[in-house]
C-alpha cells in the first residue's frame, strides 16, 4: 500500500491542464440613466411592441405515448370513424417580419454588433453576474452604436413579447427605411441614451458622474434581498469599485504561474 503523502505513478503521469490568463487592468462601466430617461424609454418601448403586435405564442400540445411494437392493433370497429380536426393556434411569432428587425438576448446581439448591424443596444440592469453584458460596451464603442443599461427593462419588455425574460435588446439596421418598423422608436430613444467611454479607444476621457436616483433605488432594492455579512462586503466593495473613474489604471498582477508538464525541453545536439 502506498503512503498518503507520496503521489502515485498515475498521479505523476496524470496531465495537469494549464491557461495562462492576465486580469484586465481597465474595468469599463455603463453610464447611469437619469430617470426620467428610463421611464421614457421603457414607456416607448412598451407602447410600440403592443402596438405592433408582436408576441411569441408557445401552446404545449400533450402528445399520447407511443404503443409498443409487440402490442397488436385493435379491432376494426363496424363504423368507420370520423376523424376529429381541432384548429389549434400556430406556435411561433405573431410577426415574423419585425421579429427579424430586434436582437433579443445577450448572445444575439453579441454577434449581431460583431457582425456591425444594430443601430442601438439595450441592456436590462437586473442581470446577474453582472460581467455577463461588460462585453457590450466595448463592442458598442467600436462599432458606434449607441447603448445604455436599462432599469427594470425586462420587467417591462418581457411580458408584451411573451417570454420569461429579455436581458438584452437591439435594433437592426434594414436594406430599406420602408420596411422598418422601430425606426421612429430609434430615433426618439438615441438623443437619451448617455455616451460610453472606454480608456483603451483614442478620445476617451476619465469622467465621473453622479449617481441617479434610479439608481440609487435599484440599489436599496438590491440591498434588502442581500442577507449575510459576506454579502454586504461584497455590495460595499463593488460601490467603492463603481465609484472610482472608470479610466484608472491599475498595475497587473500575476498571482501564480505554473509551468506546463507537458512540454519537453530540446535537447542539445552536440556538433
Amino acid at each position: 500500500m502506498t503512503t498518503p503523502g507520496k503521489p502515485t505513478k498515475k498521479e505523476l503521469k496524470k496531465h495537469v491542464p494549464t491557461k495562462t490568463s492576465f486580469v484586465s487592468p481597465l474595468t469599463p462601466t455603463w453610464r447611469p440613466l437619469p430617470q426620467q430617461d428610463m421611464h421614457f424609454i421603457l414607456k416607448t418601448l412598451k407602447d410600440k411592441l403592443i402596438s405592433v403586435g408582436l408576441e411569441k405564442k408557445e401552446v404545449k400540445v400533450f402528445r399520447p405515448w407511443k404503443k409498443k411494437k409487440d402490442q397488436k392493433p385493435p379491432a376494426a370497429p363496424s363504423e368507420p370513424a370520423v376523424p376529429q380536426v381541432q384548429d389549434s393556434p400556430q406556435n411561433g411569432w405573431t410577426d415574423v417580419a419585425a421579429r427579424r428587425q430586434l436582437a433579443i438576448g445577450i448572445n444575439e446581439v453579441t454577434k449581431a454588433l460583431e457582425r456591425n448591424e444594430l443601430k442601438l443596444v439595450l441592456v436590462c440592469k437586473s442581470v446577474k453576474p453582472k460581467h455577463m453584458t461588460s462585453h457590450l460596451i466595448a463592442l458598442s464603442v467600436t462599432r458606434g452604436v449607441p447603448a445604455c443599461q436599462v432599469p427594470r427593462l425586462s420587467q417591462n419588455v418581457s411580458e408584451p413579447l411573451g417570454l420569461k425574460s429579455v436581458l438584452a435588446l437591439g435594433f437592426r439596421r434594414c436594406a430599406s427605411t420602408d420596411e422598418e418598423v422601430f425606426t421612429d422608436t430609434v430615433d426618439a430613444i438615441k438623443p437619451r441614451v448617455p455616451s460610453l467611454d472606454v480608456a483603451w479607444l483614442p478620445g476617451a476621457a476619465p469622467t465621473v458622474t453622479p449617481e441617479d436616483p434610479a439608481d440609487m433605488e435599484e440599489e436599496e432594492e438590491e440591498a434588502g434581498e442581500k442577507r449575510g455579512q459576506k454579502r454586504k462586503l461584497e455590495s460595499e466593495s463593488e460601490e467603492i469599485t463603481e465609484s472610482s473613474s472608470s479610466c484608472s489604471l491599475q498595475p497587473l498582477k500575476v498571482k501564480k504561474v505554473v509551468t506546463n508538464p507537458a512540454r519537453k525541453a530540446k535537447k542539445k545536439v552536440k556538433t
